[in-house]
This record gives structure tokens, C-alpha cells and sequence, in this order.
């Protein structure tokens, strides 16, 4: 099971996604009508849906030393296990990501302040693990958006993954990071999807134990790459796309799952979707059938290795109330 990230669904187009925990943070104080330049590199303006979302995202001033805050992550983690007796993943942020909606005006350089939050979501992430979380889903890292920039260089690259795993340090449960090409309110971010050519190597040095990857928005372009690329790390591919309201058909995803056979195998390979269906865009019944389809594509798949299938409710005939016999 997953917590859904429910808190961060609060506001326009994921905005709490950032500010649930920049709102708890110390040292912040006010906030800027703009962000750094993302409005001008996507050619967000007025008229475009973007810009309500971004017009939402006003990044908060760093005034002091950023100090931790009420982030109550293992509290959020305990309310959602109480419903269940799965094992729930509890997904946050990461550090990095959430520099990019701050607004710097006390530190030397945006690299302090960066590693500053990774110090202060480590010793968040250490207690939720510490609560007894089994599995921690990190999201975002900036490896891939920043290899879209002409001016992104390997020295970014490399401190990027330093300070991703900083703030990974010592947290004792099962990791897993997620990474997509953008999800405000359930829109494109880039309309020809980008690759992650550039940043793959980089993104499999992360301290974790499974790291997913948007695959249904291209239909898989990228998956090639996992076979220059050695890892002992679990695979995860999106096989649904969060950013259309057509529920793939079961056949689409197991095309697509073959293809991630041929370079993956199959004891690393985890079936996800591209993101999340909770931004505003998507309904609740279209997001609910599109993981049902996810599930009916593995398992055709399953079948074809051999291996065990998964018990899919929605799909299962005794339990569907609509044509009840007379017998």
C-alpha cells in the first residue's frame, strides 16, 4: 500500500507537494511572486494552464539558517498504517527538489542551503524509519530536468547525487526513488518527452533500493539503456500514463512490459505507473481502472513466465453486482 502522498493534494497542482514541508521549516520568512526562471524556459504565460499552477508556486524567502520544523512525517505514516494491515510506503520529497521553490537571502551559495535540507530531511526520514516504516519513497531527484539545460555540467550532476544520498544516510528502511518528466496538474511539463540518457548513470549511484522511471509517455524510447548499465538495483517502470484520461488497454501495458524484459530481468523489474493520479486532473474512476489495467497487463505477462498471477477484485465475476442471475 501507499499513503498517496495525501497531504501534499491540498492546493493547486500539487503546490503542497513543496510547501507542506516548507511551511514547517524555520528560517523562512514571506515569499516571491516568481520562481528562477522556470516560467521563461517552459514559456509559461498567461493564457497557458501552467500559469495558474506556477502563479500558485511562489517560492518562499530563506531569511536565517534553515532549522527543522513539525514535519510530522512518522505521525503522517502512523495514521495512514492504522488502515491497513499491508505494509504502507510513505512517499516525501527530496531535499534537492525542494531548494527549487525557495528563494535564497542568506546563504553563500544555493549549495549550503541545499545540503542544510538534506541534513534536516535525514534526521526526518531517520525517525520515520525509526517508527517502524517499512518502505520510503523519495521523490525527484534533479538529475534528469537539469540534462534538459545546455548549461548543465557534470559537476552538477555529481554534486546532485552527493546531496541525494546525504540526506539518505543511516535511514533504515527499504528506499525507493521516483522520477518522472513533471506532473502539475496532471500536465506535460516537456511535450517531446525528454531521455534520460544523460542522467542514467548518474541516477544508479542513489542509495536506494528501487528507482522507477516514466515509460508509458514514450512508450518506452528509454529502455534500451538499462542494458548498458549495470545495477543491483530493482527497476521500476511506468506502464500507464498520468497525464491522458484513456485507460490503456491490459495488451498495451504486457507490450510494453515485454520490452522491459529484454533489458531488464525479471526479479529487478517493478510495474508502476509514469506518476500519480492525485494532482486535480484525473478522476477517481479513471485513475482507479487505470491501475486495474496495470495489474491485468502484468498478469498476462505473469502467465507467459510461469509465474503467479494477482487476484484482480474489479475483475473478478463474483464479486460484480450488476447482472445478477435469476438461478
Amino acid at each position: 500500500m501507499t499513503d498517496g502522498d495525501s497531504r501534499f493534494d491540498l492546493a493547486v497542482g500539487g503546490k503542497s507537494w513543496f510547501f507542506y514541508p516548507i511551511e514547517r521549516l524555520g528560517g523562512i520568512e514571506g515569499h516571491r511572486s516568481t520562481s528562477h526562471g522556470w516560467m521563461a524556459r517552459h514559456d509559461i504565460r498567461p493564457g497557458k494552464i501552467l500559469w495558474e499552477v506556477q502563479e500558485a508556486y511562489q517560492p518562499a524567502i530563506v531569511k536565517e539558517k534553515l532549522t527543522r520544523g513539525p514535519l510530522e512525517y512518522a505521525a503522517l505514516w502512523q495514521i495512514a498504517q492504522r488502515f491497513s494491515d499491508r505494509p504502507v510506503k510513505f512517499g516525501a520529497i527530496c531535499a534537492p527538489a525542494l531548494a527549487s521553490m525557495l528563494w535564497n537571502e542568506h546563504y553563500a551559495d544555493d549549495k549550503a542551503m541545499v545540503l542544510d535540507l538534506c541534513d534536516i530531511m535525514n534526521a526526518e526520514l531517520r525517525e520515520l524509519a525509526a517508527a517502524g516504516c517499512p518502505v520510503i519513497q523519495v521523490e525527484e531527484p534533479r538529475h534528469h530536468g537539469l540534462t534538459t539545460r545546455p548549461d548543465c555540467t557534470d559537476a552538477e550532476l555529481e554534486f546532485q547525487t552527493e546531496a541525494f544520498n546525504r540526506q539518505l544516510a543511516g535511514v533504515d528502511a527499504e528506499i525507493w526513488v521516483h522520477t518522472c518528466w513533471g506532473n502539475p496538474n496532471q500536465q506535460r511539463v516537456y511535450w517531446e518527452v525528454p531521455s534520460y540518457e544523460r542522467a542514467l548513470p548518474y541516477l544508479l549511484q542513489l542509495e536506494c533500493d528501487v528507482i522507477t522511471f516514466e515509460c508509458a509517455s514514450n512508450d518506452g524510447k528509454d529502455l534500451p539503456l538499462f542494458a548498458k548499465h549495470k545495477t543491483d538495483k530493482k527497476i521500476g517502470i511506468g506502464v500507464v500514463n498520468h497525464c491522458n484520461t484513456v485507460v490503456e488497454p491490459a495488451e498495451h501495458v504486457a507490450v510494453l512490459i515485454r520490452k522491459a524484459l529484454e533489458h531488464i530481468p525479471p526479479e529487478r523489474l517493478v510495474i508502476t505507473t509514469d506518476c500519480g493520479f492525485g494532482r486535480e486532473g484525473l478522476s477517481r474512476r479513471i485513475a482507479y481502472y487505470k491501475c486495474v489495467s496495470l495489474v491485468e497487463g502484468t498478469n498476462i505477462v505473469r502467465r507467459e513466465l510461469g509465474l503467479p498471477e494477482a487476484h484482480i477484485r474489479a475483475a473478478d465475476p463474483k464479486l460484480y453486482f450488476a447482472g445478477v442471475s435469476e438461478d
